[in-house]
């Protein structure tokens, strides 16, 4: 993306989604996430009903009466986005790919901390931690942290030649025997890294979205770390290609994580039912093993509106916090 492109989609971003924060998600944001403590503000006389726990007992020595202790909340929080901007993300059947919807969510939670007088930080990411910047206030910042994420074209390597010996001709799970595959040498997401890195960086407890399409494993235990140190929300972004295929006949399929490419036939009933089978049950698996592990769990659609789920999630997330 070219930079007057970026700074086009920038200022798209800022008017369109600016108005949906201040009409719709900055008083969920705030009903939802709380601050992280309380801190001292003052002492004052005490009066009937209060906690005789926040007695001042030195002032109340010096001034021969009672006085309490007065504290407010603190209510600034940190916001983290960590954004998968692996090769998968750049995957869009629609009007936006995975990253531009990952890129409208963080303009989305972005604005509403900023709204809230909150810090943001970023953390991009692929097999590597690709940048991060600490978490600051102020519109300019936040605007910044959408350019990078819309801005960042990634550093895989390009696909090495292969020769056609190294072509493996496989049956198919339907039984049909159109395909080949030649496998390049790319390296794919590494989640458990960019978690690592977070705790590494960050001490204080902070809200962590990962926005991210999830096509990793092996990140669980650094995930369960991440999340006892900090309120981890998992994002999950998917196309609507990912879980239905259009019948075009034999297609040239590239995994942009691996580099592989698979020769399918969408003309088979049985390959469409199982593309959409295992596309969600990745999805059902993912949100059952962010459950178990005490994760909070959006699923987005890259080809729809980002603001319905987030305002599920928010007006839920309300609703548990009140048993």
């Amino acid at each position: 993306m070219l930079a007057p492109e970026i700074i086009r989609r920038v200022r798209e971003i800022q008017i369109r989604i600016g108005r949906r924060v201040a009409d719709v998600l900055a008083g969920e944001y705030v009903s939802v996430f709380k601050g992280t403590g309380i801190e001292f503000d003052e002492v004052r006389p005490y009066l009937p009903g209060d906690d005789v726990r926040t007695i001042d007992w030195n002032v109340t020595a010096r001034a021969g009466a009672p006085y309490v202790k007065r504290y407010i909340e603190e209510r600034q929080l940190n916001l983290m986005l960590m954004a998968d901007v692996s090769g998968s993300q750049g995957f869009g059947s629609g009007a936006r790919s995975k990253r531009e919807c990952a890129a409208d969510l963080c303009a989305l939670l972005a604005f509403a901390a900023i709204h809230n007088d909150d810090k943001v930080g970023l953390v991009l990411f692929h097999h590597d931690v690709e940048q991060y910047i600490p978490p600051r206030k102020g519109q300019k910042h936040a605007l910044r942290v959408v350019r990078e994420v819309l801005a960042h074209e990634g550093s895989e390597p390009p696909p090495a030649p292969v020769p056609f010996s190294a072509r493996l001709r496989r049956r198919l799970p339907w039984g049909r025997t159109h395909r080949e595959r030649r496998t390049v040498s790319r390296r794919g997401t590494d989640i458990g890294a960019a978690l690592e890195f977070l705790l590494s960086v960050t001490k204080r407890r902070s809200v962590c979205f990962l926005i991210s399409d999830f096509l990793d494993t092996g990140y669980e235990r650094a995930l369960s770390m991440t999340n006892r140190r900090h309120d981890v929300v998992a994002v999950l972004i998917t196309d609507p290609r990912e879980h239905e295929i259009p019948d075009i006949g034999l297609v040239d399929l590239e995994d942009a994580e691996s580099g592989e490419v698979a020769l399918v036939d969408t003309g088979s009933p049985a390959f469409r039912t199982y593309l959409a089978d295992a596309a969600n049950t990745r999805v059902r698996a993912l949100e059952e093993e962010m459950r178990r592990r005490g994760v909070d769990f959006i699923h987005v659609d890259a080809a729809g509106d980002p603001v319905e789920p987030l305002v599920r999630f928010f007006r839920m997330r309300e609703r548990r916090d009140r048993r």
